[in-house]
């Protein structure tokens, strides 16, 4: 969300699209987002890091999937007739998020997207960069895929350390 703070913000909207996580909304810039599919079966990646589900053949394009309950430091996505991944962009990368499902393209005001809160900042917890708020229905939160994808590259290499540390 690069919004400034300082111009009006009346009539600026922003469009999230919204992935349930085990019950969860979570939000991505549609900017980010290239398209969602159903979920295709993964074929798996021998070694790799935990985060990392594997890879799909998606119109003769492989992309690496990320399980998005995982990288949120939960229970893995099922792989039922709900589930869904989205294929994104972060930084000219491409890969796949795999959710529960997708519900809709949400269009909200800047002026209801929000900065966490100082405590969940303060804390160190970065995997989502606003929240929105929405009357009469719970908060959506926007991930940071930025964040995500660093999740991904830290789950490879703090095995490998641990390996190399003596006494681990």
């Amino acid at each position: 969300m690069r919004i400034d703070r300082d111009e009006p913000r009346s009539d600026v909207q922003v469009e999230l699209a919204c992935l349930e996580v085990h019950g969860q909304v979570f939000g991505v810039e549609v900017q980010q987002i290239r398209e969602i599919v159903r979920a295709p079966a993964v074929t798996p990646l021998p070694n790799a890091p935990a985060l990392l589900e594997g890879v799909i053949d998606l119109r003769g394009v492989i992309v690496p999937i990320v399980d998005l309950g995982r990288a949120l430091g939960g229970a893995p996505i099922e792989a039922d007739a709900a589930a869904r991944i989205a294929l994104v962009e972060v930084d000219g990368l491409v890969f796949g998020l795999r959710a529960g499902g997708a519900s809709d393209v949400l269009a909200v005001a800047a002026s209801d997207v929000q900065s966490p809160p100082a405590l969940v900042a303060q804390a160190g917890y970065e995997a989502v960069r606003a929240v929105v708020r929405r009357h009469g229905a719970p908060p959506v939160l926007v991930l940071s895929l930025e964040h995500v994808l660093e999740t991904v590259y830290r789950s490879g290499i703090e095995p490998a350390a641990r390996e190399a540390s003596p006494g681990a």
